[in-house]
């Protein structure tokens, strides 16, 4: 299942398009791309039924990790980028 995807670092100077595919083995990827022209991929895994955590790589060179939570179709999640906070939501 794909869903749309959508964010914002902590400090708001940036925002991020893109999506989330989730896999039935409980794994997925990401894909971000920022207002500024980065570009970001990752991967994801369920923890729990609800919970999954996972970690990008960007453009810039810059990587990072998040974790979210899923009500199946859409959520909420957090994570950072370098040294930056940022927020998602998806579906």
């Amino acid at each position: 299942m794909t869903l749309p995807l959508r964010g914002q670092t902590e400090a708001g100077d940036e925002t991020f398009t893109g999506k989330a595919t989730g896999y039935a083995d409980g794994g997925g990827t990401l894909e971000l791309v920022s207002n500024k022209g980065m570009k970001c991929n990752g991967t994801f895994v369920y923890v729990t039924g609800r919970n999954g955590e996972g970690t990008f790589t960007c453009s810039n060179g810059q990587s990072g990790s998040f974790t979210f939570v899923s009500t199946g179709t859409r959520g909420t999640g957090k994570g950072s980028i370098g040294s930056r906070g940022f927020t998602f939501t998806f579906g």
